[in-house]
């Protein structure tokens, strides 16, 4: 039985970091969407700290999400090994947990990405990228308070479902 565990566990371990680096990498690209012509490699590589910020938030922000969504995972698996892995009731326990994780993701990408947009319809007198290309750091802080916050708000939602629907 601890052999069964430790792959069950290393198996959850291999899944969210496949999902993690596929959420990161998509959410990174959504974000050089929302920028517009400005390119996000070239102002990290010349040590633009705004930038910067905004970046690590966002890479934060989809870690919290995708941490809510293994956790929803490892009770998939643990319900699917009380029923059988195999049985119908295990498989669609596991499937339940990994439609979850990738909602999760895809919520936390368009919520960020909503929430970008309304700051910046907000924010009138400011344009948040422009100043994020001159290095603006409290425009940056601003930013990443507003991503870090959706993504608390979003992974309360999927515990929410991981209990509902698990």
């Amino acid at each position: 039985m601890l052999l069964v565990n430790a792959v069950i566990g290393l198996i959850q371990l291999i899944i969210a970091i496949v999902f993690a680096v596929i959420a990161l990498y998509i959410c990174f690209t959504v974000f050089g969407k929302v920028t517009g012509n400005i390119d996000e490699q070239k102002e990290l590589a010349k040590g633009n700290v705004a930038f910067g910020i905004v970046v690590a938030a966002i890479f934060v922000a989809i870690a919290v999400v995708v941490q809510s969504g293994v956790s929803g995972i490892s009770v998939g698996i643990g319900k699917a090994t009380a029923h059988g892995l195999a049985s119908v009731d295990g498989m669609i326990a596991i499937g339940v947990a990994f439609a979850q994780l990738i909602l999760g993701i895809l919520l936390a990408i368009g919520a960020i990405y909503l929430a970008l947009n309304i700051l910046d319809k907000l924010t009138k007198g400011i344009e948040e990228f422009e100043e994020l290309k001159k290095g603006n750091v409290a425009v940056a802080l601003e930013m990443a308070g507003v991503i870090i916050a959706v993504a608390l708000i979003i992974q309360s939602g999927i515990s929410g479902i991981t209990a509902a629907l698990i």
